[in-house]
């Protein structure tokens, strides 16, 4: 168990205007970054494809994507080694066999080293088949500070099993850059909470706001305990949302555990 707290920041924000290019945006996330360190966080926690922008068609994303140790994770990697301080952000991944790319994560430390890494395995609508290819392979907990982690990336949370296989990692927390729109607040409401309780570990959510194009954002970007409890939530505007985790607080709650008690040979998928 970790001894440490860690101290999330959650960026609520807006996509910057597509003609800025990517250098707004990470002119932005360095202003983001520096705000949260010195606000006392560990890692700062962005938007679903926060560096490029979301509802930009199929052929800007295949424009911009870049592989995970490309311009863009260079530039992230030196904001976080100046402000000192992990950064989850999300970015177009090029498909290394020629497909569409992924939507990707990455987790990049302090010390100019990527420290986690996750392909977006559940496409929401058309929009992101449009623009994107499935991850394969489901997300793996990597271990910062003492803390094991785990990447999802927004639709992903809405499916009990994608969090339930990292608790299995002994996941201490799930961080999910989102990008979830008007009219699905049930997910930052409920299943955020749910997923958190069901499975005795952290659940940060960080949503963008605003409009970008015809695409409207509903932020209420959300943090919830292992108890389901919910720690913080944004309102619909830009902030930057600050969540202490604690080693006690999974402590308290982990022996009695749902993971311990599942039916495992109940659950098991039918045979082909």
């Amino acid at each position: 168990m970790p001894a440490h707290p860690l101290n999330l920041a959650l960026w609520q924000t807006a996509y910057a205007p597509p003609e800025a290019g990517t250098a707004l945006a990470l002119e932005r996330l360095d202003t983001a970054a520096a705000q949260a360190r010195a606000q006392g966080a560990d890692l700062l926690l962005c938007p679903e494809m926060g560096l490029t922008g979301y509802a930009i068609g199929a052929e800007r994303v295949a424009a911009l994507a870049e592989a995970p140790d490309g311009p863009l994770a260079q530039a992230v990697a030196s904001i976080a080694q100046r402000h000192r301080i992990a950064i989850v952000y999300g970015y177009p991944e090029r498909h290394p066999q020629g497909g569409k790319p992924f939507n990707a994560a990455q987790a990049m430390g302090p010390d100019h080293q990527a420290i986690g890494h996750y392909r977006k395995t559940h496409l929401f609508g058309d929009m992101d088949r449009a623009q994107f290819s499935p991850g394969d392979a489901a997300s793996q907990v990597f271990t910062w500070r003492g803390w094991r982690l785990g990447l999802l990336i927004c639709y992903d949370v809405e499916f009990p099993e994608a969090v339930r296989g990292l608790a299995l990692q002994a996941a201490d927390a799930v961080l999910v850059p989102t990008a979830n729109m008007i009219g699905f607040d049930e997910v930052p409401a409920l299943l955020v909470p749910a997923r958190a309780c069901e499975n005795r570990l952290f659940v940060a959510y960080a949503n963008a706001c605003g409009q970008e194009g015809p695409v409207h954002y509903g932020g209420l970007s959300t943090a919830a305990g292992p108890d389901g409890r919910v720690l913080a939530q944004a309102e619909r505007g830009e902030t930057l949302l600050q969540v202490r985790m604690a080693h006690a607080e999974l402590a308290a709650f982990r022996p009695n555990t749902y993971l311990r008690d599942r039916r495992t040979d109940l659950h098991r998928p039918p045979l082909a």
